[in-house]
Order: structure tokens, then sequence, then C-alpha cells
């Protein structure tokens, strides 16, 4: 795209936004830096095929590159303390009971000099690239039978592969904070649980794939903090079974032979979780409808028995007597149902026993509003358009994105307190102008291109006009 023969929007392109980010506004300190927050949003709101500094200026009256870059790099003002305001303002606000997704994304990346930047796998990308991840957390409004629940971003944190962390020369370059140690992606994850938990963010469940469901410390992490969970794990995944582990606990050891010789423990077997569902008979599978509306239905086949999770992975074989055995949960398995493709999935959860298949179910795909979610924030919020390499930098822009984001969301979410403001639904999109699907329709118009397809959230025929 040609910016430079794109005619400059107005300052006062968005009114609605102008009125969104007014309880904002105290978090920075001065006029120029408020401006330049409205310009930047607008910018993420406006139809660019690349959304940085140097093309929203381009398009956007009343600002520069160099005050958008200062407000990503110098300003005062601190990201974590934008999130939380959001938070208040939007999620608090109209607390309800709700599910806590913890998720991941890459954002590509070309060289080695932006902040975090290696190869690594990225599970956004299904492979090994160039990128950055980034961890975040978000609230789904515990709402199992809607089409479209409520769900807000909370906050994100990038990842910092160790390489980064040891390296203190690639640290300065890119101004890494010192207090900034590294932590794999799961530890990053439970800090970002506790950071929802002390912003008062009403959940009950935390819902997590496999790349953290196989991680021994966050499965630990979640029990210690005593927060249920209902999270993906691998074929792999080992376990083991109550009544084993209750038999070997009360086994008893013969006397050694010899002084100074330690009592030798009996462990319980160690399974695959995809063994211990695969024996188990046919007629305990039963076939589960977790999402219908109009022509679209949503079932597989599930079963559910008690183990105790003993590993995250396989990197520890089933004869392992030295992995720790943890507390007893809910192994729940997923198949297509008999005549329909799909995949084979596996879930743990540390529910109580009482809990109904149906509801483990439910709450094991709770997730797909958040990938629903990444998938708007980079094609209509430019979340992979960053192009700067600083840590702050990076994080700032994070932050705009989810304002912007929550703005989107707030449009559809929370629609009665917009009275008397203008819908834009007939606003003409030009070039370099916020196009209605950016300021307030994008789930308008993502409903109209994707409601006949199964995981759409928007039902055939809604009026989301209103």
């Amino acid at each position: 795209m040609n910016t430079s023969v794109v005619p400059k929007a107005s300052p006062a392109t968005l009114p609605e936004l102008a009125a969104y980010l007014e309880p904002f506004a105290p978090l920075f300190r001065r006029s120029t830096s408020r401006e330049s927050v409205e310009r930047y949003l607008t910018g993420l709101l406006t139809d660019l095929e690349r959304k940085n500094c140097d093309t929203i200026a381009a398009v956007v009256a009343g600002t520069s590159t160099e005050r958008l870059q200062h407000l990503l790099t110098d300003a005062a003002w601190e990201p974590q303390t934008l999130d939380q305001q959001r938070v208040t303002a939007l999620v608090l606000q109209s607390p309800r009971h709700g599910i806590l997704v913890v998720d991941d994304t890459g954002l590509p990346k070309q060289g080695r000099a932006s902040v975090g930047v290696a190869r690594q796998y990225s599970g956004t990308l299904g492979k090994v690239a160039n990128c950055q991840v980034v961890v975040s957390v978000h609230y789904v409004a515990d709402e199992p039978t809607s089409r479209a629940p409520v769900h807000w971003p909370l906050t994100a944190r990038l990842y910092l592969p160790e390489g980064w962390a040891t390296d203190a020369a690639r640290r300065s370059k890119v101004h890494v904070p010192a207090e900034v140690a590294f932590q794999t992606k799961p530890e990053l994850a439970l800090t970002l649980v506790d950071q929802a938990r002390l912003w008062g963010v009403p959940f009950a469940t935390v819902v997590a794939d496999a790349g953290y469901g196989d991680n021994p410390a966050f499965l630990q992490g979640l029990d210690d903090r005593q927060l249920p969970y209902v999270v993906g794990v691998s074929s792999t995944f080992g376990v083991r079974l109550p009544a084993e582990v209750q038999a070997a606990a009360l086994w008893v050891p013969p006397r050694p032979r010899g002084r100074g010789q330690p009592r030798k423990l009996r462990p319980a077997p160690l399974y695959e979780a995809q063994a211990v569902l695969a024996t188990l008979p046919q007629e305990r599978w039963q076939t589960i409808t977790w999402r219908e509306y109009d022509d679209v239905v949503l079932r597989k086949q599930f079963v559910a028995i008690r183990v105790h999770w003993a590993t995250g992975g396989a990197q520890f074989s089933t004869s392992h007597h030295r992995v720790a055995t943890g507390p007893e949960g809910w192994l729940l398995g997923e198949r297509p149902v008999p005549g329909e493709r799909g995949e084979v999935k596996w879930y743990f959860s540390n529910r109580p026993t009482d809990t109904p298949l149906q509801r483990l179910v439910e709450l094991a795909h709770s997730r797909w509003p958040i990938e629903q979610f990444y998938e708007d924030a980079k094609g209509e919020c430019g979340l992979d358009h960053y192009q700067g390499r600083r840590w702050d930098g990076l994080h700032r822009h994070l932050a705009l994105v989810m304002l912007a984001y929550s703005f989107l969301a707030r449009q559809r979410w929370m629609p009665a307190d917009l009275a008397g403001f203008s819908p834009l639904w007939g606003a003409p999109v030009l070039p370099g102008r916020p196009s209605p699907g950016a300021a307030v329709a994008f789930p308008r118009r993502r409903a109209l291109a994707h409601r006949d397809q199964p995981n759409c959230p928007f039902p055939p025929q809604a009026d989301l006009t209103k």
C-alpha cells in the first residue's frame, strides 16, 4: 500500500473511540501521550495492510511517526496498569461466573535483533519458526449454551527464551528490565494467572491446551493454588490408577538385610493416557453435544475415568520410578462419532468426582473464543505488526492492541451503554479511514463470512447491528 497518496483521516474520525478512552486518560501524564493513544488506536482500527508507526502516521491526522514511537518507548505509562484499568472497567463491571483461558501465539519475525526472537515452536504457526511467542490469559464467561460467550483479553507477556534471558548484551540492547528472569511458558502462565487473581477476575476454572497440560510443574502450580482446571494433554501423558496408587501406599517393604540400606518403596505402575482409555469397553463412550444451533451440531464421543496425573509428557518412560504422583482427577478422552471425521484428543481435570461428563466436555471446549481472538487481533488490530525491537515497545503495543480489541468487543458485548453513539454502519470504506468492520462491526463481518462454518460463534441471520 502506498500510504503517500492516501488522504489523512480526520483527528476525530471515531467519536465512539474518544468516549471509550476517557476512563484511561489519567494513566497518561501528558496530553500529547493521551492524544497519541487515540491516534494509535485509530490507526489500529483503520483498514491498513500493515499497522505500524509509519503507516498509521501516514493516514491518521494529528500525529507523526516520532510521536507514536515516543508513545511506545519513552512516554511515562505502564502497560500492565493499562491492562488492569481495562479489566476493572470492562470485566469487573458486570462480573459473572467465568473461565480463565491460558494460551500463547507466535509472532513471525525476520532477523535476530527483536526482543525474544528465536527459532522456536509456535502452536499458532504449527511449526518451529523464527518468531516471538506471547503468553496471555483471557476471561470467557461460563455460558455453555451461548452461541457467542462474552470474552475479554486480560494481559499478555513475551516469553523470553533462555538464550536471551542469560545474554546481558542482548538484554541491554532491547531494554529488558533487570527483574525479568527466565521463565518457561508454563511458569509465565502461572504468573499471569496470579495476576488475574490479584485483579479480582471472577473465574472458577482454568483451561489450557496440551502445551501447558503436559507440564507437571504447571499442574502442580494450579493444584497448589487450589484452582480447578481442565487442560489438554498428549497421548503419552502419564497417569496412575487410584486402586494401584492406594495399594502401593499400603505396601510395606521388607526389612533390609544390611545396616544403612533404606527400604525401597514400590511405586504404582505408570501408564500412558491413550493406553488407559483404549482398555475401556466401547459402551463406556458416550455421544455428547456441547453446542447446537440451527443446522450446526458440534458433537463427539467421550469417556472419562478417574486417575492420578503422574507425568506431563513422553520424556519419562512408563518404568520410571522417580515420577511423582499428582492428585487424582478425570482423564477425558475424545474421538469422532462413528462415520464422522475428526481427531482423537485427551484432557485431564482435577474437578471433583461428581462432575458430570457433559460439564467436563463443555469446559474442555471453552477455549475456542480465544483462538478467534488471536485471529481477529491480528487481522483487525495489528497484533503481529509491531516493528520495534525493544521489550517496553512490544508490551506497550500488546496493551494497546488489547485496548483496541476490547473497544470492538465492547460494541458487541455491552451495547446498552452506547446509546447516542453513531453506529457507523453506513459509513463509506475509504482508504485510510476506519472501516465499518474495524470501527464496530468486525463481529458482523465475521458472522457474514463464516456463519456457515461449524465453529462460527455467530448464528445465521443474527442482527448484530443493534
